[in-house]
Protein backbone atom coordinates (compact mmCIF):
# COMPACT_ATOMS: atom_id res chain seq x y z
CA UNK A 1 0.00 0.00 0.00
CA UNK A 2 1.44 3.24 -1.08
CA UNK A 3 0.76 6.33 1.47
CA UNK A 4 2.39 9.67 1.04
CA UNK A 5 1.88 11.84 3.57
CA UNK A 6 3.48 15.26 2.45
CA UNK A 7 4.61 17.13 6.08
CA UNK A 8 5.26 20.91 5.56
CA UNK A 9 6.17 23.19 8.40
CA UNK A 10 6.51 27.07 7.17
CA UNK A 11 6.68 28.57 10.83
CA UNK A 12 9.84 28.79 12.82
CA UNK A 13 8.92 26.30 15.34
CA UNK A 14 11.87 23.88 14.28
CA UNK A 15 11.86 21.71 17.38
CA UNK A 16 8.53 20.02 16.52
CA UNK A 17 8.32 16.09 16.66
CA UNK A 18 6.55 15.46 13.33
CA UNK A 19 5.91 11.80 13.78
CA UNK A 20 2.85 12.72 15.75
CA UNK A 21 1.38 14.33 12.58
CA UNK A 22 2.51 10.98 10.68
CA UNK A 23 0.78 8.48 13.82
CA UNK A 24 -2.10 10.68 13.20
CA UNK A 25 -2.41 10.26 9.69
CA UNK A 26 -1.71 6.73 9.29
CA UNK A 27 -4.20 5.93 12.12
CA UNK A 28 -6.76 8.04 10.89
CA UNK A 29 -6.43 6.47 7.29
CA UNK A 30 -5.72 3.23 8.02
CA UNK A 31 -9.53 2.87 9.24
CA UNK A 32 -10.89 4.57 6.40
CA UNK A 33 -8.92 3.53 2.86
CA UNK A 34 -7.42 0.32 2.25
CA UNK A 35 -5.47 1.31 -0.81
CA UNK A 36 -2.90 3.99 -1.43
CA UNK A 37 -3.40 7.60 -0.58
CA UNK A 38 -1.77 11.24 -0.56
CA UNK A 39 -2.42 14.06 1.51
CA UNK A 40 -0.61 16.83 2.69
CA UNK A 41 -0.33 19.19 6.12
CA UNK A 42 1.51 22.66 6.36
CA UNK A 43 2.03 24.18 9.71
CA UNK A 44 1.68 27.42 9.71
CA UNK A 45 1.04 30.50 11.51
CA UNK A 46 -1.78 32.78 12.56
CA UNK A 47 -1.41 35.35 10.12
CA UNK A 48 -1.19 32.67 7.05
CA UNK A 49 -4.15 30.33 8.16
CA UNK A 50 -6.26 33.98 8.78
CA UNK A 51 -5.78 34.48 5.17
CA UNK A 52 -7.30 31.47 4.33
CA UNK A 53 -10.31 31.52 6.30
CA UNK A 54 -10.96 34.92 4.88
CA UNK A 55 -10.45 33.35 1.57
CA UNK A 56 -12.33 30.17 1.58
CA UNK A 57 -14.36 30.70 4.92
CA UNK A 58 -15.38 34.45 4.82
CA UNK A 59 -14.08 34.26 8.49
CA UNK A 60 -11.97 36.76 9.09
CA UNK A 61 -9.70 35.45 12.18
CA UNK A 62 -7.30 32.95 12.27
CA UNK A 63 -8.44 29.42 13.04
CA UNK A 64 -6.83 26.44 14.73
CA UNK A 65 -7.08 24.12 11.37
CA UNK A 66 -8.99 23.71 8.17
CA UNK A 67 -9.25 21.55 5.59
CA UNK A 68 -9.77 21.58 1.88
CA UNK A 69 -10.72 18.40 0.15
CA UNK A 70 -8.93 17.54 -3.12
CA UNK A 71 -12.28 16.67 -5.19
CA UNK A 72 -16.13 17.15 -4.35
CA UNK A 73 -19.20 16.34 -6.43
CA UNK A 74 -21.57 18.81 -7.16
CA UNK A 75 -23.39 17.69 -4.34
CA UNK A 76 -20.32 18.64 -2.01
CA UNK A 77 -19.87 14.78 -1.90
CA UNK A 78 -16.35 13.38 -1.56
CA UNK A 79 -15.30 11.87 -4.66
CA UNK A 80 -13.65 8.51 -4.21
CA UNK A 81 -9.85 9.70 -4.84
CA UNK A 82 -6.75 8.86 -3.44
CA UNK A 83 -5.65 11.97 -3.16
CA UNK A 84 -7.38 13.26 -0.32
CA UNK A 85 -6.51 17.24 0.12
CA UNK A 86 -4.81 19.22 1.84
CA UNK A 87 -5.10 19.99 5.88
CA UNK A 88 -3.50 23.47 7.50
CA UNK A 89 -2.93 23.47 10.96
CA UNK A 90 -1.79 26.87 12.83
CA UNK A 91 1.13 26.33 15.38
CA UNK A 92 0.54 29.05 16.44
CA UNK A 93 -2.96 28.50 17.58
CA UNK A 94 -2.28 24.99 18.46
CA UNK A 95 0.43 25.88 20.98
CA UNK A 96 -2.60 28.29 22.69
CA UNK A 97 -4.88 25.71 22.79
CA UNK A 98 -2.65 23.70 24.47
CA UNK A 99 -1.40 26.09 26.88
CA UNK A 100 -4.59 26.88 27.90
CA UNK A 101 -5.79 22.91 28.00
CA UNK A 102 -2.18 22.22 29.68
CA UNK A 103 -1.53 19.30 27.54
CA UNK A 104 1.57 18.81 25.12
CA UNK A 105 1.70 20.30 22.29
CA UNK A 106 2.00 17.25 19.87
CA UNK A 107 -1.11 15.96 21.78
CA UNK A 108 -2.89 19.20 20.26
CA UNK A 109 -1.50 18.80 16.84
CA UNK A 110 -2.43 15.01 16.67
CA UNK A 111 -5.67 16.24 17.42
CA UNK A 112 -6.10 18.70 15.08
CA UNK A 113 -4.74 16.42 12.25
CA UNK A 114 -7.23 13.42 12.85
CA UNK A 115 -9.57 16.52 13.07
CA UNK A 116 -8.37 17.81 9.69
CA UNK A 117 -8.17 14.28 7.73
CA UNK A 118 -12.08 13.33 8.97
CA UNK A 119 -13.14 16.26 7.19
CA UNK A 120 -11.03 14.91 3.98
CA UNK A 121 -12.92 11.89 4.20
CA UNK A 122 -16.20 13.29 4.77
CA UNK A 123 -16.97 14.06 7.93
CA UNK A 124 -18.43 17.37 9.29
CA UNK A 125 -20.15 18.50 12.30
CA UNK A 126 -22.77 20.32 10.88
CA UNK A 127 -25.70 18.51 12.65
CA UNK A 128 -25.83 16.81 16.22
CA UNK A 129 -25.63 13.89 14.75
CA UNK A 130 -22.77 14.24 12.58
CA UNK A 131 -20.86 15.79 15.44
CA UNK A 132 -21.55 12.79 17.20
CA UNK A 133 -20.13 10.23 14.40
CA UNK A 134 -17.18 12.74 13.87
CA UNK A 135 -16.10 12.87 17.88
CA UNK A 136 -16.39 9.61 18.67
CA UNK A 137 -14.21 8.63 15.19
CA UNK A 138 -11.41 11.03 16.65
CA UNK A 139 -11.61 9.78 20.35
CA UNK A 140 -11.39 6.22 19.22
CA UNK A 141 -8.02 7.17 17.03
CA UNK A 142 -6.84 9.73 19.59
CA UNK A 143 -7.24 6.48 21.84
CA UNK A 144 -5.24 4.30 20.03
CA UNK A 145 -2.41 7.05 20.10
CA UNK A 146 -2.86 7.23 23.72
CA UNK A 147 -3.88 10.91 23.36
CA UNK A 148 -5.93 12.05 26.43
CA UNK A 149 -7.57 15.62 25.49
CA UNK A 150 -11.00 14.76 26.09
CA UNK A 151 -12.18 17.98 28.08
CA UNK A 152 -10.48 19.74 25.24
CA UNK A 153 -12.86 18.47 22.17
CA UNK A 154 -15.61 18.12 24.60
CA UNK A 155 -15.81 21.73 24.67
CA UNK A 156 -15.08 22.21 21.17
CA UNK A 157 -17.72 19.84 19.64
CA UNK A 158 -20.70 22.51 21.31
CA UNK A 159 -18.26 25.42 19.63
CA UNK A 160 -18.22 23.49 16.55
CA UNK A 161 -22.49 23.24 16.43
CA UNK A 162 -22.85 26.51 17.62
CA UNK A 163 -21.24 27.55 14.93
CA UNK A 164 -23.33 26.01 12.16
Amino acid sequence: MTRLIDIRNNTTHSEFDFSIIHQAAFLTLSAHKSEGYELSVLLTNDDHIAELNQEYRSIDSPTDVLAFPMLENDDNSLINSKILGDVVISLETAERQAKTEKHPLEDEVAFLTVHGILHLLGYDHHTPEDARKMFSEQTAILQKMQVNIKSTYQSRESEFRSTV
